[in-house]
């Protein structure tokens, strides 16, 4: 008797673009968490790199082409999305084009100063924290 596939978490990235001290972010249109900030990104499509999503969605959230930088980190608390257990890969991206809209599922995105942030959806502030740590070491190394 075959129990079908195995129940696993929905597969989503994020996007950290800093520039200048500042960072992007979207205002979310829809729920969880409509009208909080949150960093760019959404699910992985089935048959889609994670490499190609993030750059997908930065694109369709924020009208920007980026190039990844590195990898941050994965974020797989239970209980950070209320929609049901998500698994996010985050990357570090740079900007390689385009003008800052806001579109897609979101209705707008634009820079914040690193220490004038919103209040953030999911646990994206988090993410914040560790990617100014990330920058903070890479700027410290010779």
């Amino acid at each position: 008797m075959s129990e079908g596939p195995p129940r696993t978490p929905a597969l989503t990235v994020d996007g950290v673009l800093i520039e200048q001290g500042r960072i992007l972010l979207v205002r979310r249109r829809r729920e969880p968490f409509a009208g909080y900030y949150a960093l760019p990104g959404g699910f992985v499509d089935y048959g889609e790199t994670v490499e190609t999503a993030v750059v997908r969605e930065l694109r369709e959230e924020t009208g920007l082409d980026v190039a990844i930088a590195y990898l941050l980190g994965v974020y797989s608390d239970p209980a950070r999305d209320p929609r049901g257990h998500t698994v996010s890969i985050v990357y570090r991206v740079v900007r390689q084009g385009g003008a800052v809209r806001g579109a897609d599922d979101v209705d707008d995105a634009r820079f914040f100063p690193l220490d004038a942030l919103p209040p953030l959806a999911f646990d994206h502030a988090r993410i914040v924290a560790d990617a100014r740590r990330a920058e903070a070491e890479r700027a410290a190394r010779p």
